[in-house]
């Protein structure tokens, strides 16, 4: 028996083929039309469907490279089941080289949303009646925040022997972060519909940095890989086992001034640790930055001007740290092309 078309925005993509696909979102005060860019692969066989989306805040644009490259990628002919692509969801946003919407709402804050509510609620409810309820399994892209950076980690709350849990080992980054669902955000409405999500996060907002991007794709492709869409490859090593981190917090400026990091992502640190000096610009008064607990540095602010309370280095927490930091060397040393870490 022949596989049904599936079907997104009016559109119906046959068995064994691909569409792009613009499903109309708003209008600008010019009147042109806005679209969120959608690319469907409809596999032969049946099979679960993925949805891989990057850009929910608007200027985090590495999911954007991810999404190409994985549409590019080998493989996809014989996919089975279904590949949602949307590498720009918060199209206000990336047009506008900003995490958020004209309104200054989060639209990773407004799921479900609401036909009759803000524009993120009238936006978060497009994409989920079109895009998110037709998903099986679930990727969602990230990068940190605007001069901020993170080391590639996959968030998600984990439970033991869910299958969440066995897609987020799959992943092959160092870092697991059994993260809590925020309320509003697409993680947290389609895990309570019992929808598998990844979140993954790597680099920095407004940056393609390659050695968060080239992961990213691997990442998903194991992952397709791990759920039956796409066929096992026996001539890929199987990447080290993750860890899971138990805890994180940040270390924040003690003061305001001008910050001098002493660490760089990736790195392990000691309850009480220097991680950087905050001094004015004359060096009249200058405060140490400790870490808030032993643990790896997976999250740091990239620009040198910090006000007092700011969160300037991210620490996440294992109970083996030993392992932790030898899955980030291993790591580091296959993607990152800077021969110390740093880029």
């Amino acid at each position: 028996m022949a596989r049904a078309p599936f079907e997104l925005a009016g559109v119906r993509v046959a068995p064994g083929s691909r569409a792009q696909i613009d499903v109309p979102v708003a209008k600008l005060y010019t009147h042109a039309p806005l679209h969120i860019p959608v690319e469907v692969v409809h596999g032969r066989q049946p099979g679960p469907t993925l949805l891989v989306c990057g850009a929910i805040h608007g200027d985090e644009i590495n999911g954007v490279e991810i999404v190409r490259r994985l549409l590019r990628s080998k493989g996809l002919q014989g996919l089975r089941g279904t590949l949602i692509a949307v590498p720009i969801v918060n199209v206000f946003g990336f047009v506008q080289h900003t995490r958020y919407l004209p309104d200054r709402r989060d639209l990773n804050r407004c799921f479900p949303g609401s036909e009759s509510g803000s524009l993120g609620s009238r936006v978060a409810a497009l994409f989920r009646e079109q895009i998110v309820d037709q998903a099986t399994h679930i990727i969602d892209l990230h990068t940190g925040a605007i001069h901020r950076t993170n080391l590639p980690q996959i968030r998600a709350q984990l439970t033991p022997g869910s299958e969440t849990e066995a897609i987020a080992m799959a992943f092959g980054v160092p870092v697991i972060l059994n993260a809590e669902l925020r309320e509003g955000s697409l993680r947290h409405y389609a895990q309570n519909r019992g929808v598998p999500v990844l979140t993954y996060e790597a680099g920095e907002a407004l940056r393609f940095d390659e050695w968060a991007i080239a992961p990213g794709v691997r990442g998903v492709r194991r992952v397709m890989r791990a759920i039956g869409m796409l066929a096992s490859d026996r001539r890929r090593a199987t990447p080290r086992p993750a860890e899971v981190a138990n805890g994180s917090s940040w270390a924040r400026a003690p003061i305001d001034g001008i910050l001098r990091p002493k660490v760089h992502l990736g790195t392990r640190v000691a309850k009480g640790e220097v991680l950087g000096k905050v001094a004015d610009p004359f060096g009249n008064s200058e405060e140490e930055v400790r870490a808030p607990a032993d643990g790896i540095v997976i999250g740091m602010g990239n620009l040198p001007l910090a006000n007092e309370g700011e969160a300037l280095f991210h620490v996440a927490r294992f109970d083996a740290i030993e392992e932790a930091e030898s899955a980030v060397e291993t790591f580091q040393s296959d993607y990152d092309p800077s021969p110390d870490g740093m880029s």
